[in-house]
């Protein structure tokens, strides 16, 4: 789940673009707290249409920031012409608080046409009854098929057989390298692309070159205090060992131990305090690495356009592979039906040509660093002469998610309790072993608490 981008809008809303009716900031603290109460779209879960034109496709979102200018740019491009929509945006704060209000107006039946959620928070929310799947047979109408997404998002999508989600875009956790540094430590091909790591030594030692090239450090990784970095990292290389980390209704939890561990020592070995530090928060990385004291960051691709700013010759690459086959940790925002009593098939219809006019314009979406989950736009010249977004496209065909339970996601309370341990485990302070086992023992936990939803 990407942390939250700075938030650069001021709380008075922008006049109305064309194609907008209305388009609204639901912000913080008290004052989200004064907007539940006072606000069309959350008052008494009233359907956000109501606050303003009834004809409007009203939809949330969680975008702001840049991300959010974004979205306005491709709801006003859709919006242009004698087919355009007219569109009623709602945008809420990211973050736990978003997906209790998005429950909260599906269970009322009256929640917007469309939202985003990401994939990894469907579990929670399809099984439910708190969304409704998506029609094939019109997204096929409208130029949207299975076909146009990679294997491993789409089967994200899908609960008992049907489809809950439209993905927008892959979001991964990667790598960003400074070329003139990794030129130096010898780590660029003959296209000046970072080259392929392929093993746990190979990695160890690409930070080495990386620390004597800078003078400072090699790989900089921020997880302190951080609830989701450390499981990111793990998760991508656990996955990367093919180990299967399942956890069934109920428990116990189906977890490699010795593959576990070996990745854990693994995150010790490379954040050992030295070549490569292991106490920087999430913060701490990004400074270390803007300021010229790293040659590489592990972040998600979210941050591309703050490194952008800095100036850096910045190159970018899917997070490496070090062990038996290639795995990227992901999340994936989509687009949702949230449940409604009654639906209009009229207004159904809409909300699916929107969906599928949204994707189409997923190009836009990719100039924050996303990866476009729609594959004919993956396809374009024009995606191919993004630099640094191309060269790591290919993590979404390698694309690993959270496990499909309804307490795990984007900003869920698994991930901070896997990175509690984690944590712990790279400062030093336990084990891999008592690490991993108190992964172990966590998981259990969370699976003999009951589904409030089910």
């Amino acid at each position: 789940m990407t942390p939250p981008p700075p938030v650069t809008e001021t709380t008075v809303p922008p006049p109305p673009a064309p194609g907008l009716s209305r388009r609204r900031l639901l912000g913080h603290g008290m004052a989200a707290a004064g907007a539940l109460l006072t606000a069309g779209p959350l008052s008494g879960c009233a359907s956000p249409a109501s606050a303003s034109d009834a004809s409007a496709l009203s939809v949330w979102d969680l975008f702001q920031g840049g991300d959010g200018m974004l979205m306005d740019d491709m709801i006003r491009t859709v919006s242009s012409g004698t087919d355009g929509f007219e569109v009623d945006r709602t945008i809420l704060d990211w973050g736990p608080s978003y997906y209790t209000k998005l429950a909260m107006s599906a269970a009322g039946g009256r929640a917007s046409d469309v939202a985003v959620a990401h994939l990894s928070r469907l579990p929670g929310y399809a099984p439910g009854g708190l969304l409704d799947p998506f029609d094939l047979g019109l997204l096929a109408e409208f130029g949207v098929t299975p076909e146009d997404f990679t294997p491993a998002v789409w089967a994200r999508t899908r609960h008992a057989g049907a489809v809950y989600a439209v993905p927008l875009d892959v979001h991964p956790f990667i790598v960003f390298y400074d070329k003139e540094a990794a030129d130096k430590a010898g780590l660029l091909d003959s296209s000046g692309e970072l080259t392929a790591t392929g093993s746990p030594e190979a990695l160890l030692e690409a930070g080495k070159a990386l620390a004597a090239a800078t003078g400072a450090s090699g790989i900089l990784f921020g997880h302190v205090t951080d609830t989701a970095q450390s499981w990111r990292q793990f998760a991508a290389l656990y996955a990367q060992t093919g180990a299967a980390f399942t956890l069934p209704d109920g428990g116990p939890a189906e977890i490699d131990i010795d593959a576990a561990v070996r990745v854990v020592t693994f995150m010790q070995r490379l954040f050992d305090g030295t070549t490569n530090p292991r106490n920087l928060d999430y913060n701490g990385a990004m400074a270390g690495f803007l300021g010229g004291r790293g040659g590489m960051v592990m972040l998600g691709e979210w941050e591309l356009p703050t490194l952008r700013k800095s100036g850096i010759p910045l190159g970018a690459a899917p997070f490496p592979q070090v062990f038996d086959r290639p795995a990227v940790y992901t999340d994936c925002h989509g687009f949702v039906l949230p449940h409604q009593h009654d639906p209009d098939p009229a207004r159904r219809r809409e909300a699916h040509r929107y969906v599928a006019a949204m994707v189409k314009q997923s190009l836009t979406w990719a100039k924050a660093g996303h990866i476009p989950a729609y594959r004919p736009v993956l396809a374009t010249p024009e995606y191919a002469a993004l630099d640094p977004q191309s060269s790591y496209a290919d993590a979404a065909e390698v694309a690993v998610l959270d496990p499909p339970n309804w307490f795990a996601g984007a900003g869920s309370d698994f991930q901070n309790r896997m990175c509690q341990p984690l944590q712990s485990a790279l400062l030093g302070n336990t084990s891999a072993e008592k690490a991993v086992r108190q992964m172990v023992r966590e998981a259990d936990a969370l699976l003999r608490r009951p589904n409030p939803v089910a």
